[in-house]
This record gives C-alpha cells, structure tokens and sequence, in this order.
C-alpha cells in the first residue's frame, strides 16, 4: 500500500472492522482522528497513532476543512449519528456510511445532506476480520467530486493489484476496479452493488454447506432407518456405505478444484479447528441485504430462485418455520390420521 496524498480523516465505530480500517488507513500515514462508544477501543487506537475524540463534536472539531467523516456502524445506528454529524459539518465536508446501510436509505441521505452542501458517499466494505491484511473490497456511490477526492484513502484500504493474478482477456487500461474498489455510480448504487454482493454469498455459502451436508450424510446406509408409514423408505442402503470425514473433503476442494475459494479456505479451517463444529448451533442470521436483493429481483422481474431459497433456509434455521411446520403436522393428522414421530437426535 503506497499513496502520494495522505489524508485526514474522522473514523466513528471501532468495532470489528472500523477499527482495523483505521490500522490500514494509518500504515499509508493518513492521520485518523477516531471515536467509539467504547472509549478503551478509541483508547487503544490512540495507543497506535490515532488521535482520540470521546465526542462526535470533538470528533468534527480535530479535523481540518473540508472534512471527511466515516461512518462504520450497524445500519440502524447510522441514522441518529448521522442527524448529529448534521449539525456539525460545514459546505463541502464529505461523510462516508461504509457499513451495509440500504440503498434507498443512501438516496434520501444524499438529498437531505446535499440540502446543506455536504457531501454524501456509501461505500459497501467486503472483506471481515480480515481485511486488515487482505485489504478490502469497496463498491463506492456518490457525487464524483468527493469520490475523486477520497481516492487515496479508498486506494489504501483496498487490496490492490497484487491481490489476484491479472484477468487474462481484460484489455482495457485505467480504471480502479483492478486496484479492489470502484465507483459505481451515484448516491446508493455503492450499497447496491455491496446489497447484491452479499445475496450472492448466502447462495454460494448455502451450497458449500449443503453440499458438505450431504458428503456427511452420506453414511445413512449403515444406520438403522425405521419401517413404519411415518419414515420414507431408504430406497438402496448399499448405495450410501461411506464414511467419509468432511473435513478433509474441505481441504482437498481448496486445491485446484473449480469451486476452491476463499469460502472453502474459511470452511476447512474451521472443521480443522473444530471437525464436528461444536461451538455452533447452526442459528444463521441475516442482517438484511439477502432479503433486500430479493426484494431488488422481484422488482426487476429477475429470477433468483438461489439466493431467495438461501435467505429463506437462514429463516429455518432460526426455528421461524416452526409454526409452518405445527400446521404441516396438524393438516396430515387431519386427513390422514398421521402421528408425529418424536424427534430425533443431531
């Protein structure tokens, strides 16, 4: 990470990514002046170089004009900050909503700051704890001159060039796409495309899952299966026989094979840590981009059986289709006289 322009700039939320985007922005000598509700993580990052602020006012008040605030909070604490920021900045000043804000949110942000002359960026931030190393990924919307203005600070959280091996038929020169970050369009569309980024994780981390699932199960044929009305039958026992160790079929994918992937990477670390994955209850939760490019499909007339079934199977996996499935056993009781079975064991 190199940059010719080092830049000011105000971090507020120092959680799980905030803060390591403070470290990387640093290494580049961008000065952060940074603020949480949390003093010991201002303190810390203080500790390191940043310059604390215990306020937003003080926040605001240690940065030079025009300034540039970034906000990186969960998308129902960007409202309130961002109402207080209001009344703060000045003509010009720019504020960043890196977290996964809506879209639609982004649009009336953008017009009701655009109203006091202040700049509105939303940049959809991929990249998780690991980010400060690997660099993040940022899909940027907004007004062009604050994202030109900005440049060297998205030049320096994202990952750069030597992060993947060059697109062997891409022949168009320029563009900050290669480097790991781009401006997508105006206010919103940087949401947009991180909204889209995300339905498409449910469904690829959906079918790793299930596919790993299945290699698991694949031993059903040695296990006793009841003969009763209530228990379809296991066609051919003799054609499930393998116990095979997930874990391993995890490490084997990682290598050369098509579907490898830093998610398979992610997968086969985990069993390595932990080959039953005990530490997990299997509650999957979703914080609202899947169901929002859903919502963006059925708007566009766009099929998207995968990732609606993906969204839908985080549901189920929270009991929320326990209700559904009272009144599936309550309708084949009904017609067919049909006893529920007690569950049975993980």
């Amino acid at each position: 990470m190199t940059t010719d322009t080092p830049c000011q700039i105000g971090m507020i939320g120092l959680g799980r990514m905030g803060a390591n985007l403070v470290r990387r922005l640093m290494r580049d000598g961008h000065r952060c002046v940074v603020n949480d509700l949390d003093q010991d993580a201002v303190r810390a990052l203080e500790k390191e170089g940043a310059t604390a602020a215990l306020s937003l006012e003080e926040c605001v008040g240690k940065l030079d004009p025009p300034r540039s605030v970034w906000l990186m909070l969960p998308a129902g604490a960007v409202q309130p900050v961002l109402d207080h920021l209001t009344t703060l900045l000045s003509a010009d000043d720019t504020v960043i909503d890196g977290g996964d804000s809506s879209y639609l949110d982004d649009i009336t942000r953008a017009r009701r700051l655009a109203a006091h002359d202040i700049h509105y960026v939303d940049c959809g931030t991929s990249g998780g704890v690991w980010g400060l190393d690997r660099g993040y990924c940022l899909m940027i919307g907004g007004d062009e001159k604050a994202v030109r203005r900005l440049d060297p600070v998205f030049r320096s959280i994202a990952p750069g060039t030597a992060d993947a091996e060059p697109t062997p038929s891409r022949t168009r020169t320029g563009g900050t796409a290669p480097e790991g970050y781009l401006h997508c369009g105006p206010s919103g569309a940087g949401h947009f495309v991180k909204m889209v980024h995300n339905g498409v994780e449910y469904g690829m981390m959906a079918a790793i899952a299930e596919g790993l699932s299945i290699i698991k199960h694949a031993d059903a044929g040695l296990h006793e299966r009841a003969a009763d009305a209530e228990t379809a039958p296991l066609r051919d026992p003799g054609a499930y026989p393998y116990d095979i160790d997930v874990g391993e079929v995890a490490e084997v994918w990682r290598r050369g094979s098509v579907i490898s992937s830093w998610l398979i990477d992610l997968a086969a670390d985990a069993f390595a840590r932990s080959p039953g994955l005990d530490d997990f209850a299997g509650r999957v939760s979703d914080s609202g981009e899947g169901r929002w490019t859903v919502h963006a499909a059925i708007d566009e007339s766009v099929p998207a059986p995968v990732i609606s079934a993906a969204l839908n199977q985080r549901y189920e996996s929270r009991d929320l289709g326990t209700f559904t499935a009272k009144v599936l056993s309550a309708m084949r009781s009904e017609f067919g006289g049909h006893a529920e079975k007690k569950k049975e064991g993980p």
